[in-house]
């Protein structure tokens, strides 16, 4: 009897051990990462420190709270040790690129928590859901393990220019005899590089610089419009009409005049794509927060004697959370494709850096002697488009409340 209350107990109630474990050793292994920096101290290091011990605080306090099965366990800890393995045997590469492996742990686990605790939603998600689940699944995992998984670097250059596909590696620094011939699986670019590895390279750059600027999109323009809602009169119209005069330039017009300007650095395009997109979420935010300001919920809170933070993050937040979680998805999509836009016409991310768009712009020549090859990153960014839209939708869906 006791043998039967203990695996019922195992597969229903919580299981903090396994959340111990698994934060424990992940925790141990990105401090160690970090502190291989401590010979060339910096405030990187301090930070990368810092940011350690809060993920690791984080992940306990959310881990630890959540009901799993057994089976949720058991894929928690099998995911963290597989990230770690694969990490340790490529140390050298992992600790030249300590934030990249802090964040792609980070994104990995966060992503099983949310698969772990959403299951029973997920089960009876549409396969178009599924599709677009997986699909922005494996290009964040390309993403992130970049280094492990293409067969060589971003830059390197492995073969004449315009190498057939399946044609193997001629540089002997790169591809010694010994070792065997590699093959380059797309072939090369016009300057020799591998198309798979830049292929790979470009998902980290594009996608990673996309979802960067549409947080800091949605940061600017939903607090901007939420505080327009909730304060209105000078300061609703003030910010109104700041939105009205940026929305009413073309944004491609826009973003190229002041790059043109300004210059094309990662700091100047996102905030650049950053402010002009806030533009859109503002409006959106402020719609909805204006239909929820009105209601009887917010106005016993403010007879209540609550601060504005308060109700904006209490009662305007939580209702509006819906369509702008929507709109997030639908934007990242158009910010993916205005970056690569940029890129193809020649001020989004600068060579050597491997990037989509200038992907497409670089081999484009190949279509007059009916080669594929250019459409290969314009198929990836296709199918990242189609994905995030399948995945927007059944969340729409869900939230909507419809039963069909």
């Amino acid at each position: 009897m006791a043998d039967t209350d203990m695996s019922v107990a195992t597969d229903t109630q919580v299981s903090p051990l396994v959340c111990r474990a698994a934060t424990a050793v992940v925790y141990a292994f990105l401090l160690a990462v970090f502190l291989l920096g401590v010979g060339e101290f910096s405030p990187w290091v301090i930070l990368g420190i810092a940011a350690v011990h809060a993920y690791a605080f984080i992940a306990y306090k959310y881990w630890s709270g959540l009901e799993r099965t057994g089976t949720g366990d058991l894929v928690v800890a099998a995911v963290s040790a597989v990230f770690v393995i694969a990490a340790l045997i490529n140390w050298g590469s992992f600790s030249a690129y300590a934030w990249e492996t802090f964040f792609g742990m980070a994104v990995v686990q966060g992503g099983i928590l949310c698969v772990v605790q959403y299951w029973k939603t997920l089960r009876q998600a549409p396969p178009s859901a599924w599709f677009g689940l997986i699909v922005v699944m494996v290009y964040a995992l390309l993403a992130i393990l970049a280094p492990i998984v293409a067969p060589f670097g971003e830059t390197s250059i492995v073969g004449s220019q315009y190498e057939l596909w399946g044609a193997a590696c001629t540089k002997v620094e790169l591809c010694p005899p010994e070792a065997g011939a590699k093959q380059m699986i797309l072939g090369t670019d016009h300057l020799g590089r591998d198309m798979l590895s830049r292929l790979i390279y470009g998902a980290r750059n594009t996608i990673g610089l996309a979802f960067l600027t549409t947080i800091l999109a949605f940061s600017l323009g939903g607090v901007m419009g939420l505080l327009a809602a909730s304060l209105g009169g000078w300061v609703d119209n003030l910010t109104s009409r700041v939105v009205d005069i940026l929305m009413a330039i073309p944004s491609l017009v826009f973003s190229l005049l002041i790059l043109t300007v300004v210059g094309t650095s990662y700091v100047s395009i996102v905030l650049v794509i950053a402010v002009l997109d806030s533009t859109r979420v503002y409006r959106l935010a402020r719609a909805v927060a204006m239909n929820i300001v009105v209601m009887d919920y917010v106005e016993v809170a403010k007879l209540r004697g609550e601060g504005l933070w308060y109700i904006i993050r209490h009662e305007l937040l939580p209702n509006a959370m819906p369509p702008l979680v929507a709109e997030f998805g639908l934007r990242f999509c158009f910010v993916f494709l205005f970056i690569s836009a940029l890129s193809f016409l020649g001020l989004g991310l600068q060579p050597p850096t491997a990037d989509w768009g200038s992907m497409v712009k670089e081999n484009a020549t190949l279509i007059t002697f009916e080669d594929v090859t250019p459409l290969v990153p314009a198929g990836a960014i296709a199918l990242l488009t189609v994905g995030v839209n399948f995945v927007v939708d059944w969340f729409l869906h869900k939230t909507s409340g419809l039963k069909s």
